[in-house]
């Protein structure tokens, strides 16, 4: 099952005089045609700083390689002491929260059997939350004009 990619240029027009010009990037499995990009940001148990020098070094690789396992387009990526900011690119019917689960679980395994002060210092790595934020290509209020336009714009 390979990721195909589509690129669609359309222009959106809001009155006579303002045109909102999209450009944007779709990718396809077998079944959807989709552009689904997610900001996730979690923190360590305790939000403690323990997210540097090798940890965070390490906690970068693996990211970047459990994205690639799982077929997770890893669009930016930013490691903090005390938390990780993450943007993303998934296909919905795996879904988001499949995709941080994942790398939340497989990423605290392997850094607290590598890095031991990580288990003495926190009963688990990471808290069980996190932030999720959709990333969209048009602001709302454009979608929702061109969404109310569509039955008028059928008629002509």
């Amino acid at each position: 099952m390979g990721i195909q990619r589509f690129f669609v240029s359309k222009s959106i027009v809001l009155d006579y005089k303002t045109r909102y010009n999209t450009y944007m990037e779709y990718k396809s499995n077998n079944n959807v045609v989709y552009s689904c990009k997610y900001h996730v940001v979690w923190c360590p148990k305790y939000r403690r700083k323990v997210l540097t020098g090798n940890v965070e070094t390490r906690l970068k690789e693996l990211v970047t390689q459990i994205c690639e396992d799982i077929q997770v387009d890893l669009l930016e990526m930013e490691v903090m002491p005390d938390h990780v900011h993450l943007l993303l690119e998934v296909d919905p019917q795996f879904g988001i929260h499949k995709a941080v689960k994942t790398i939340k679980g497989r990423t605290s395994h392997v850094l607290r059997s590598e890095f031991k002060h990580l288990t003495t210092k926190l009963p688990s790595l990471w808290t069980n939350s996190y932030f999720v934020s959709t990333v969209g290509g048009a602001p709302l209020s454009i979608v929702k004009q061109y969404i109310e336009s569509q039955k008028t714009s059928q008629r002509e």
